[in-house]
């Protein structure tokens, strides 16, 4: 692995900060999120439309970039420093791969150019709050986590040769503003059980979309209910789609650690800039030596946590080991640590509306509710590695 950017890459991060800086203040943010879709339509069409984001990770062919994952990755860490509201993660990280990997040449024909270019964004939905099950990223996804049968969940039938989905999905994201649902529903009974992957459009009859509150309002989440909703198969029903979202949870994971980093990283920034400023006893607080050393581990932290994200950006451009949700893990406890440090350091204010301060921590904490928490995503990559397997471990 090479760990220097290309000049590609570098310009990718350079343009992107600069866009965002003057975009994306704390202003502009709290205004955002007070939007119905919970983020900046004007952004989201500079961002997809002029540096074509969204198809940053998708094939020429369909109207994509023609990069890898790493460059998408890179892009979403500016994002994270910014921690700016967008479908970006919902669309290009965690549906489009999908439809890429399982559709059919029609059905990525006819949807991801309109993905790749923002015109159309699209959410991932799964039964109740199994996101992180179900791309693999804290559990076995080939559970019943879709439903397996029974009462809940998501189940799919076919009537009159067109496919009816019923049932409920929580935590989507961006599931109220997205154009186009990818739904993970339960299917063939206990006979033939099996989850499979399906197209909803927002304008389907018996959909009943609502935005829910968040712990991070910079993260937009809804509830979805469908009643009997028609709905298209995505690719057939043969396909594989456990391993599918396995690959796409990775890859995801991967981008959500160096996004994870970028927040991490402007949260320690912060903090600095304001311990240079802040006065105690006649002095900057930053010049006490407890605080420096408090400080330094932080900085050892988000670093540690690049190295690791980075490699995991990369694996999943060069078809790699999958490392991704131990990459997650490392980030969310670097983010984690640098947002509490920084509230900590910044008195009274740090934890307070007026201040950015505690929007670092809720990203933190919002995405873990999401994608599993730090012990969960270890605990499971160790599970998957038999890293305990054949009696004690001795010390």
């Amino acid at each position: 692995m090479d760990a220097h950017l290309t000049a590609e890459q570098e310009e990718i991060r350079r343009t992107l900060r600069e866009l965002l800086a003057k975009r994306c203040g704390p202003q502009e943010l709290r205004a955002a999120e007070l939007t119905p879709a919970g983020y900046d339509p004007a952004l989201w069409e500079t961002l997809a439309q002029r540096l074509g984001l969204p198809g940053l990770a998708l094939p020429e062919a369909y109207g994509g970039v023609g990069c890898s994952m790493t460059e998408l990755a890179l892009a979403c860490e500016e994002s994270g420093r910014a921690l700016t509201p967008s479908p970006l993660l919902s669309t290009a990280v965690l549906a489009a791969p999908l439809i890429l990997a399982l559709g059919t040449e029609a059905q990525r024909a006819a949807l991801l150019p309109s993905l790749a270019s923002g015109a159309l964004t699209a959410a991932l939905a799964v039964p109740g709050t199994g996101l992180a099950t179900a791309l693999g990223l804290t559990g076995d996804n080939r559970g019943d986590w879709a439903g397996g049968g029974r009462a809940g969940g998501v189940q799919a039938r076919r009537a009159d040769g067109a496919w009816r989905l019923y049932g409920q999905a929580a935590q989507v994201l961006d599931g109220h503003s997205a154009g186009l649902l990818v739904v993970a529903a339960h299917t063939g009974g206990f006979a033939r059980s099996r989850t499979l992957l399906f197209l909803v459009r927002d304008d389907a009859d018996g959909l009943v979309r609502a935005r829910q509150t968040s712990l991070d309002p910079t993260r937009p989440q809804a509830r979805i209910e469908l009643r009997d909703v028609e709905a298209e198969l995505l690719g057939d029903d043969q396909a594989d789609v456990p391993a599918a979202l396995a690959a796409a949870g990775d890859a995801a994971a991967a981008v959500l650690a160096v996004e994870a980093v970028g927040a991490a990283d402007r949260a320690l920034e912060r903090t600095v800039e304001h311990v240079g400023r802040r006065e105690q006893f006649g002095r900057a607080i930053g010049s006490f030596q407890a605080v420096k050393h408090r400080l330094a581990d932080v900085y050892v932290g988000v670093q540690s946590a690049r190295s690791a994200a980075y490699y995991a950006a990369w694996a999943t451009g060069t078809g790699g080991e999958r490392v991704g949700a131990l990459a997650l893990a490392q980030a969310l406890e670097a983010l984690r640590t640098a947002a509490s440090e920084g509230i900590q350091l910044h008195g009274g204010i740090g934890f307070t509306w007026e201040h950015e301060a505690h929007l670092s921590f809720k990203r933190a904490s919002g995405d873990e509710l999401l994608f599993g928490s730090v012990h969960r995503l270890r605990a499971h990559a160790a599970d998957a590695a038999r890293l305990f397997d054949g009696g004690e471990v001795t010390v």
